[in-house]
């Protein structure tokens, strides 16, 4: 068996793209081998930020030979007169075959020609020399550039290329124009460590040869280390760190030999809001804080950067490190001071002077539309005066952070800095923390709201945005969402659903979109179709992939019908609530016992022409046509039923309807089968409408669950 080694060396590529390009080679590599007809044991990939590489092992020498039985045109059309035609001509031609070799066999479907074909296995080292372009230039990334007179494209020039079949050097190209790379067995190794090169014996080395050349090729083993060092330090500071997984992702693909070099800064520095000093090392600074306990996230004046370095000048590395922190932190400290000189409200006006969108005008004038809409979902939810003024007062400040020098500084303090500058302008605590709570869930893993006022004035923020850009049309499409509307639209579901607002969402899209159609001359009619159909996507989407409905029970409580969509629209948490409650009843096999009757009613009813409001049986079914008991007892089954049914709609507490339709089943059973069974399509009209109603009732019943006629049978 033989072993491949690929390594591609650049100048120094961007920590994002090489976690990238790790990933794509981890997925691609193994699967155009496997179509090509080549079996790897092993396919590992390794990179730094000066290379990127894998090493196969367990390749056979050359393809397997392949045998294969191509069908080819008909008989009639390859043969004429017992003479092959120009079609059996051509296709022996395509085959590369002699026409001695075409047989008629006969199929299913008439006499065809065919060939078996025998093609001899390539040798591996050919195929790799096609495949290794491949893998370069077709590697994806933000900001690829060009480099060359070529049209290759990479994240950074390429510098060299190790490619190693077994102990030989393959050789191989890259080319660009007029830059080209050939490969050889030599690579360098760490810049300071160690300066020379190193030769490559065997592909199997390539681990421990960069190793002795103090280069750590393995993400993954690089990643262990630091996280060891980093904790080590800290603990002989007597503090805590938290491990920040895009921390320890980005120093990761930043160094070749890591070690975690301690610094500190002074303690004046302390007084500044730990947000903001975090901010400054974590995200700009990339180094780890250090805190007093887990418990405690109080900083110590104390911070671990992870160097690339020689580990003996640790500390000429630090002092580097203390200074470059202490004029960020400085920096902090003086914008902080000049933004706590004024109240936050002072800072209104200066939104005039930022740019929502293009054609949608200032943030000033986004903030009075968020204003609004929080005072229309307030009215909904009927809000005591003090719980509105508080939303009201929220939403007008929610964006003035975004003018204050430190969130011009700083962005990634946005929301969190409003909190602290509204708490010393004197406004309500509730105010403050909405201030920051409006932009949760920032991302699909974080937090989502805890106040009412925070959760009400994100709503309202997130459906100005999505209201606002759709009806410009810049709708998302594909993977294409430049405005995150998806993502808007599934915090303002996850919000409602997380703090169950009785919120008609339905409503809401009607108001705003109106409102912004007459604003900004926009046809209101058409917008609210859009969200509507957008909405309902995002409501499938999530009750699928985050709450673990079956699609066929999702299908089952959106429908295809207006009514069903508007009640889904109008009521979010009951829309929610009978999907979760159809998994639990399919889970514990009581929609089984009903799924037969309650469907099989639901689709002769279709036959009918009862509409889907319909409840009460007294007012539709005439008694004087029955013609069997079955007919009597089903009717008053469903008399029965109404009450039960209108208590499980107001409460939504669904299990007294399946309850009630549990015990209706044996009757509606004897309606259709057995010695007193009927004939629904009976010939007589006024009897076979009687029968349909009795059958639409109870598909109505059912309808306030679910559409049991959406719902898949032993799913």
């Amino acid at each position: 068996m033989t072993a491949f080694l690929l390594e591609v060396g650049t100048e120094e590529l961007p920590a994002s793209f090489l976690s990238g390009a790790i990933a794509q080679w981890r997925s691609r590599i193994p699967q155009t081998l496997e179509a090509n007809s080549l079996k790897a044991e092993t396919v590992e990939v390794f990179g730094t930020p000066r290379r990127l590489a894998v090493l196969i092992t367990g390749l056979p020498s050359q393809q397997p030979d392949k045998e294969e039985e191509i069908k080819g045109p008909p008989a009639q059309a390859a043969f004429k007169d017992g003479q092959p035609t120009k079609a059996a001509e051509g296709f022996a031609k395509k085959q590369g075959v002699e026409l001695s070799a075409l047989e008629v066999r006969s199929t299913d479907k008439g006499d065809f020609v065919f060939v078996n074909k025998k093609t001899a296995g390539r040798p591996v080292a050919e195929i790799l020399t096609e495949l290794v372009p491949q893998w370069v230039w077709n590697l994806e990334g933000k900001r690829l550039m060009r480099w060359g007179s070529g049209d290759g494209r990479f994240s950074r020039p390429i510098r060299w290329l190790v490619a190693l079949l077994d102990g030989d050097i393959l050789p191989l190209e890259l080319q660009n124009g007029e830059k080209i790379v050939k490969s050889d067995r030599i690579s360098p190794t760490h810049r300071v460590l160690h300066p020379e090169p190193v030769s490559i014996s065997h592909a199997t080395e390539y681990v421990n040869t960069l190793r002795s050349g103090y280069v750590i090729v393995s993400p993954e083993e690089r990643e262990k280390i630091i996280v060891e060092q980093v904790k080590t330090a800290v603990q002989k500071l007597g503090g805590f760190t938290e491990i920040y997984p895009d921390l320890l992702e980005e120093t990761t693909n930043l160094v070749e030999y890591p070690s975690a070099v301690v610094g500190k800064f002074e303690d004046e520095f302390l007084k500044l809001p730990t947000e903001v000093s975090t901010t400054v090392m974590v995200t700009h600074q990339r180094y780890f804080p250090v805190f007093k306990t887990a418990e405690n996230q109080e900083l110590l004046p104390k911070f671990v950067t992870v160097s690339n370095g020689d580990p003996v000048k640790s500390d000429i590395i630090a002092v580097g490190n203390e200074r470059v922190i202490r004029a960020r932190l400085a920096d902090g400290r003086f914008f902080y001071e000049a933004d706590l000189a004024k109240p936050l409200e002072s800072f209104l006006p200066q939104l005039e002077t930022v740019t929502f969108q293009e054609d949608l005008g200032s943030v000033r004038g986004k903030v009075e539309r968020v204003v609004n809409i929080a005072n229309l979902i307030s009215q909904q939810l009927q809000l005591a005066e003090n719980q509105s003024h508080k939303i009201q007062r929220a939403a007008l400040l929610c964006k003035a952070d975004l003018v204050t020098q430190m969130v011009y500084e700083f962005p990634e303090l946005q929301g969190i800095m409003g909190e602290k500058y509204a708490l010393a302008s004197g406004e309500d605590a509730e105010v403050g923390k909405a201030i920051f709570e409006h932009y949760l869930p920032r991302n699909a893993d974080d937090i989502l709201p805890e106040t009412l006022t925070g959760q009400i004035v994100g709503i309202a923020d997130r459906l100005d945005t999505l209201i606002s850009i759709f009806g410009l049309g810049l709708i998302p499409s594909g993977s294409s969402d430049p405005f995150a509307l998806r993502r808007a639209a599934n915090a303002i579901i996850n919000i409602t659903w997380f703090s169950n607002l009785q919120i008609n969402l339905e409503k809401l899209l009607e108001q705003i979109a109106t409102n912004f159609a007459s604003t900004f001359n926009k046809d209101a009619k058409s917008l609210i179709s859009t969200l509507r159909e957008f909405f309902l996507q995002r409501i499938r989407t999530l009750l699928q992939e985050e709450k673990q409905i079956d699609y066929d029970l999702v299908n089952a409580v959106l429908g295809d019908d207006q009514e069903y969509t508007e009640r889904a629209l109008q009521d979010l948490l009951d829309v929610r609530d009978r999907a979760i409650y159809l998994q639990q009843i399919r889970k514990d096999g009581t929609l089984e016992k009903i799924y037969e009757t309650i469907n099989r009613s639901t689709r002769l009813a279709a036959q009918g022409d009862l509409d889907f409001q319909q409840l009460e049986p007294k007012t539709l079914i005439n008694p004087q046509l029955f013609q069997k008991s079955s007919e009597s007892a089903f009717y008053n089954a469903l008399v029965e039923l109404v009450p039960q049914t209108q208590t499980a709609q107001q409460t939504r507490n669904y299990q007294l309807l399946i309850a009630a339709l549990e015990k209706i089943a044996p009757a509606v059973s004897k309606f259709f089968d057995g010695e007193d069974s009927v004939l629904v399509m009976d010939p007589d009209v006024n009897i076979k409408r009687n029968r349909l109603n009795l059958l639409g009732l109870l598909r109505n019943h059912s309808r306030v669950l679910a559409d049991f006629g959406a719902i898949v049978k032993n799913l």
